[in-house]
């Protein structure tokens, strides 16, 4: 009979490789990041902060955390989480190096995006191992934070010896580590601005003018356009770009930047430089193989097709959608791949005359010109 008694399963807090955890800086970040270790069995033992809004964070994110100073932080954790706006990171790291706060052994975290590693080599010359871990996210300084770590990405940059260890943090916090290399971390960071932060701004500004055009709900209006438009981008690039600008639309854009100037003065000097938009050739009514290079082969974009301008003696066949793949291009030789067949070498009407049965009309132009977007 077999009287082994089921031992309990560990509590996360028992497991082994555990780690103390300090904050410096109780930001929106710091707090966040913490709690998420917490939730990979470390241990948070201390935080500082200095503002009544960083220590309401602490308290809400991190309950039972004592507040302490920097210094203390260090004295108490063995992994410190350094989350301190860009600009007071080197300062801080050499003020803790020169008062002997930093510990041999202690692994010692940033946050900031800007820096690599090299920015803690004070700490490295009295033995902490650095890491920098910048989370490609957008902080609220609330529980959510915590919630959106699962699957973001991290700059990870590390000396080789510690990569291990820095992506082991990363996937515990949830998170997707991204190596990158030391002299590209401020090219990395600029790109990340470029996006998160001019998108805040086009977005605020998209609504302020869709209210002043009387919509009741401007966030309701933009959720689904925007959210779509940033799935294609993410997919396929500038090739998803849409409207009237993908079009050729120049009389729409020209309404458009005069719209802009009289009630987005804050846009003028971008509008200033932007090219006057040039009218393209109208979309005649029928065609066949040759017409269609005469006429049909106007300067349209085609960076929304995400490729190089057609080649003028092979015209391109085009639907309602704009331009398609290589399968539905016209041959050089013959009609056009259509359902019904075109009269090889019909010239095109006059302009006064009436359009042509559907079997000689053109393909339709590159997206509706009704479209909204």
């Amino acid at each position: 009979m077999n009287t082994t008694v089921p031992k309990e399963p560990l509590d996360a807090r028992d497991r082994p490789a555990r780690l103390t955890v300090g904050v410096v800086g109780a930001g929106r970040v710091g707090p966040a990041l913490a709690a998420a270790l917490q939730l990979a069995g470390h241990r948070p033992v201390a935080v500082s902060g200095v503002s009544d809004a960083s220590r309401r964070r602490a308290a809400a994110l991190l309950p039972d955390v004592p507040v302490v100073t920097p210094a203390e932080v260090l004295a108490r954790a063995e992994l410190v989480l350094l989350t301190v706006p860009d600009d007071a990171l080197p300062g801080l790291v050499e003020g803790l190096a020169e008062t002997g706060a930093v510990r041999p052994g202690q692994l010692l975290v940033h946050t900031s995006g800007r820096y690599g590693a090299r920015v803690l080599d004070p700490a490295l010359r009295a033995g902490a191992l650095p890491l920098a871990l910048h989370p490609a996210m957008t902080f609220t300084g609330t529980s959510v934070d915590v919630q959106r770590l699962a699957g973001c990405s991290f700059g990870v940059t590390a000396p080789d010896e510690l990569r291990l260890a820095a992506e082991a943090l990363v996937i515990e916090m949830g998170g997707e580590p991204e190596w990158i290399a030391e002299e590209s971390r401020p090219l990395y960071h600029a790109a990340l601005a470029l996006g998160a932060n001019h998108l805040v701004t086009l977005v605020a500004e998209a609504m302020e003018l869709l209210a002043k055009a009387g919509v009741t709900a401007p966030d309701r209006m933009l959720g689904p356009l925007l959210g779509a438009a940033l799935d294609n981008a993410l997919r396929s690039g500038d090739a998803a770009l849409t409207g009237p600008v993908a079009r050729g639309d120049a009389g729409t854009v020209a309404a458009h930047v005069s719209e802009l100037r009289a009630h987005a003065p804050r846009w003028s000097a971008a509008i200033s430089r932007w090219p006057a938009p040039r009218p393209t050739a109208p979309w005649p009514t029928a065609c066949s193989s040759r017409s269609w290079r005469r006429t049909c082969s106007s300067p349209w974009p085609t960076r929304r097709a995400g490729r190089a301008p057609p080649d003028r003696g092979d015209p391109m066949t085009t639907t309602e959608n704009g331009p398609q793949d290589a399968d539905t291009t016209t041959p050089r030789s013959g009609a056009p791949k259509t359902p019904e067949a075109r009269t090889p070498e019909a010239p095109p009407p006059p302009p006064s005359s009436a359009p042509p049965p559907s079997s000689t009309r053109c393909p339709a132009p590159p997206g509706p010109s009704g479209s909204s977007s």
